[in-house]
């Protein structure tokens, strides 16, 4: 079962990875077109909002809802059975979306002023951003629906699709800003029209593999079939429970428009590299192992289960622990690579460098959530991580005040960097609570050989940065170096820093067992 697993977690992650790899060259244009400031503001919070909403209802809490339910009727009901569950639940959460979207749209500039309320300081800056939130909204409807169609397909073990989806997002988004900005006033508009169509795009590319599956049926009003009820059941608790993250990053956005112009942007391009290893693994991961869990709790495997998270935890550090030290000992190096060009400065590379390195201390934090809070979710338990995530949550608008003002009231150039940092601590503490009640709870144990495995991998993190600091050079070298001369030396030092890390391992020894097969683990 890990094999298969780990096989999965492959196909996803390198479906995800190619659409990373297109969001970097989105990112690339966007910072050579439009560069930091007022206007990209106003864009990353008009499109902020509607693809918060995405990953906290339709990614969140509507998945780790909606897979297990699915599950048990797969296991227990027939075919028919099943249809009918997927239409009437799209047809619920269609209309639901629908009249959020309509109301959204007529309400917009309040939305603004919830999510970003420094805006209403600079008023070119409110109009523009509310003037695109009424445009970018509606990806909500058509990206939930995607999310559920993905969330099917992903139950029949169809992971490729659903991954490859996001690729379309990045196309459109290029397409618009190289190709449509001269039609609109201000250009950056042709970007939140990139949104919409975006959304509509996806959908639309799903529906032929439903339809292969024979689970293609027309949406259908159905508040009243038991499974739906029993996904709302489900679902409403699991909205804060599953997306922590993503609020307290949205905390931000609210703090950071009160701040400069550009702070905003300078968060949103250091929490774009920081998603690029947690989507193509983090996430990735955790796409297959709920419906894995799901099964083994139907199952009534106890054992199979706590093998499972067991699992994916080791898989986390091997994986995230590496991604942290690189992204923040080469923080400058890589956005300076990719977006110093055209708009984007210098002093936007130092800025977002250093949200980059605290964002990217809690990057074993955020993946780790992602495999542990599936944990609960399989048993339907959506309670537990409910309160976790109000803690964490409370705790990061805490620390929120206590990074940035003190960084605000002595001068410091870069207070948005305290925001960033307070998110990775917020999901480390959510991260631990909700290993401990796993533990507590006797659903989850520790497999042997632990202990080793932790030693191996600090041994090989310490010689990885040692490497990359020793071979990185001085960091001003960067701002001034062509495409070329830093595309060079930036793929040196990842092969020279992925090379010294599987050597180590290698060196000490570190038991495949673990990695391949948590049966054989320990």
């Amino acid at each position: 079962m890990p094999v298969t697993l780990l096989r999965s977690t492959a196909v996803v992650g390198m479906m995800t990875l190619l659409s990373r790899l297109l969001g970097f060259a989105r990112d690339v244009v966007f910072a050579q077109q439009f560069g930091a400031g007022a206007f990209t503001d106003a864009f990353f919070v008009a499109f902020k909002i509607p693809n918060f909403l995405r990953r906290l209802f339709a990614e969140g809490a509507f998945s780790q809802a909606f897979v297990p339910v699915l599950s048990q009727y797969r296991t227990q009901y027939e075919v028919a059975a099943v249809r009918l569950l997927i239409a009437s639940t799209s047809g619920t959460l269609g209309m639901i979306l629908l009249l959020l979207t309509c109301l959204s749209v007529l309400g917009a500039e309040w939305l603004i002023y919830l999510f970003a309320p420094g805006f209403h300081l600079e008023t070119e800056k409110m109009a523009l951003a509310t003037e695109m939130l009424r445009i970018t909204f509606p990806y909500l409807f058509f990206i939930s629906l995607t999310a559920l169609a993905g969330a099917v397909l992903n139950s029949y073990g169809r992971f490729a699709v659903p991954a490859l989806t996001p690729v379309w997002l990045n196309l459109v988004m290029i397409g618009a800003a190289l190709g449509f900005t001269s039609q609109f006033h201000p250009p950056i508009m042709a970007l939140a029209w990139g949104v919409f169509i975006a959304g509509v795009v996806q959908l639309l590319f799903q529906l032929p593999w439903l339809w292969r599956l024979g689970l293609l049926s027309w949406p259908r009003w159905g508040w009243r079939h038991e499974g739906v009820r029993k996904i709302l059941r489900l679902m409403l608790p699991a909205i804060f429970g599953s997306s922590v993250a993503q609020i307290n990053l949205l905390f931000d956005t609210i703090i950071a428009s009160f701040l400069v112009s550009g702070s905003v942007s300078w968060l949103y391009y250091a929490d774009r590299l920081v998603e690029f290893p947690l989507g193509m693994f983090g996430i990735a991961l955790a796409t297959v192992i709920l419906p894995s869990l799901s099964q083994r709790h139907a199952a009534a495997d106890p054992a199979a289960f706590s093998h499972t998270l067991d699992w994916g935890m080791r898989w986390v550090m091997l994986v995230g622990l590496p991604a942290m030290v690189g992204l923040m000992v080469l923080a400058t190096p890589i956005l300076a690579t990719l977006f110093q060009y055209g708009a984007f400065a210098a002093n936007d590379v130092t800025m977002a460098s250093m949200s980059l390195i605290a964002y990217a201390l809690g990057l074993p934090g955020f993946m780790m959530v992602k495999v542990l809070a599936p944990g609960f979710y399989a048993r339907q338990n959506t309670r537990t991580p409910v309160r976790f995530g109000v803690i964490a949550m409370v705790a990061n608008m805490g620390m929120n005040l206590f990074f940035v003002i003190p960084l605000i009231y002595i001068g410091f150039s870069a207070p948005h960097a305290g925001l960033a940092l307070a998110t990775s601590l917020s999901a480390s503490l959510n991260e631990w609570l909700l290993l401990r009640r796993l533990r507590a709870e006797g659903v989850f144990q520790l497999r042997s050989g632990w202990w080793p495995f932790l030693l191996r991998l600090l041994l090989a993190n310490v010689a990885m940065a040692a490497v990359l600091l020793w071979l990185s050079g001085d960091m001003t070298w960067w701002f001034d170096g062509t495409l070329l001369q830093r595309g060079g030396m930036l793929a040196g030092l990842l092969v020279g820093a992925a090379v010294t890390y599987l050597a180590v391992l290698w060196l000490l020894r570190m038991p495949l067992r673990l990695l391949i097969s948590a049966d054989q683990a320990g």
